[in-house]
């Protein structure tokens, strides 16, 4: 069979019995945010589980969620308090793996959702983690350098009690970096004694991180799109490209797709937008960006007002900011023939229905973005080993687990003819219910 699979739309079955399906107390009962999201996901995957589908309540609960105040001393002598999270939501196939986030939006359902994905994420590309998140409820553009360090070594020895080499493994994501890394290894080796390299992956190459390991994210959504546009008969060279979000997932992506032919046509980020129908000159956006902060005065580019980037004429959008921006509103707009989402959970379940009905073919974060998780779990087992690897030899091994893992969800997707996110998680699922049926429950 040939051509994108169709959306999925399955009949969501009856609920179980309250007492088994009762929401976690700790979470807002009248707004569930993101969790309800992946809720949403996990109950239209459920039919397709089989006899494993005696154990999906399993998904939809957190296995340790802790909640934290992280206390720092700022630059005039105050106190201040904020608020820090640390999720693990699933470890039957090896210990949580995830990113910590610093925004002032996060919450805890937020990162709930984002630990479930990347549970999933994980089972999908078929490392042998479970799925963990984190993050602090800060702006970090207002903190100096010196508090946020101290913010930083606050919360890791906040979160100490649950995290480790073997246990939940810390990573970067939205505003934190190497240098967060750095810190968060520093600090759990002082606590504990000994220096832990493999507490933390995406550290600083110096301190045991992986080379290809900044590009790994904007490399596998890349090399996911090249593989699903071949499957439509899109060719890359020449494919118009629109990407939301030019960090290390979206400005990596937009340079690898320029450099293979592609005309990336717009970007907008946090700063504002800008489009040139010809194809932006990347590197020169790249560079600016790195000066200015963000796309917006970019000269050689016209000025596009955010709410239009949407509609935006082009063969491949790349949503790679925050979750829930493609929305049954804009969704409407889109004029791709797919949608590759970069960031985790950009698109409401209403609006991936919508895309479904229209058909633009949407390759869901959970294997579009998961060449982070890859290349940090090189990282993890070469600190292990005390062994590293090449950046040509990584790359190597990122695009042939990426490449056979999306050949397995297309499958998927052929065989039951369903989304391919349907198809994702019943790839993921599966993989993460036969661990727990097989382990059992102890006592």
């Amino acid at each position: 069979m040939s051509g994108k699979p169709r959306s999925s739309r399955t009949k969501l079955q009856p609920s179980p019995p309250a007492a088994t399906h009762a929401l976690p107390s700790y979470l807002d009962q009248t707004n569930l945010g993101p969790w309800s999201t992946y809720l949403q996901q996990v109950d239209r995957v459920t039919p397709y589980l089989g006899d494993l589908a005696r154990w999906v309540e399993t998904l939809k609960r957190p296995k340790r969620a802790l909640i934290v105040d992280v206390p720092i001393h700022l630059d005039n002598g105050e106190v201040a308090h904020f608020e820090g999270y640390r999720v693990q939501h699933n470890t039957s196939r090896g210990p949580g793996k995830g990113g910590v986030r610093f925004h002032q939006n996060v919450t805890l359902s937020e990162v709930m959702a984002l630990a479930a994905w990347m549970s999933i994420k994980n089972a999908a590309v078929n490392v042998p983690y479970g799925g963990a998140k984190g993050g602090v409820r800060v702006d970090p553009r207002l903190l100096s350098q010196g508090e946020l360090e101290r913010l930083t070594r606050r919360y890791t020895s906040e979160i100490g009690i649950i995290i480790g080499p073997t246990k939940d493994i810390p990573a970067p994501d939205v505003n934190t970096n190497d240098q967060i890394m750095a810190w968060m290894m520093d600090t759990y080796s002082m606590n504990s004694g000994e220096t832990s390299t493999g507490v933390v992956t995406g550290k600083p190459i110096d301190l045991g991180g992986s080379l290809g390991r900044r590009d790994a994210t904007g490399r596998g959504v890349f090399t996911v799109a090249s593989e699903a546009a071949q499957r439509i008969g899109l060719k890359i060279e020449g494919a118009r490209i629109a990407v939301q979000g030019f960090g290390n997932v979206g400005g990596v992506a937009a340079r690898l797709f320029a450099e293979a032919g592609s005309k990336v046509v717009a970007v907008q980020d946090h700063t504002g937008a800008v489009q040139r129908a010809a194809g932006l000159d990347v590197a020169a956006l790249l560079a600016h960006v790195a000066v200015r902060g963000g796309v917006a005065g970019f000269k050689d580019a016209e000025t596009l007002d955010p709410a239009d980037f949407w509609a935006v004429a082009c063969d491949i959008m790349i949503p790679a900011a925050l979750e829930g921006q493609i929305d049954a509103k804009n969704a409407r707009k889109i004029k791709a023939r797919m949608v590759v989402e970069g960031a985790n959970g950009p698109t409401t379940p209403e609006a991936d229905d919508i895309l479904g009905d229209r058909g633009v073919l949407v390759v869901p974060d959970v294997i579009a973005n998961a060449g982070g998780v890859t290349v940090s779990y090189f990282e993890w087992v070469q600190d292990f080993s005390s062994f590293f690897w090449t950046e040509s030899e990584i790359n190597q091994r990122l695009v042939r687990i990426m490449t056979e893992a999306f050949a397995g969800v297309w499958n998927v997707a052929q065989r039951h003819k369903t989304s391919l996110r349907t198809a994702t998680f019943i790839v993921a699922c599966s993989r993460i219910l036969q661990a727990r049926a097989m382990r059992g429950l102890y006592p």
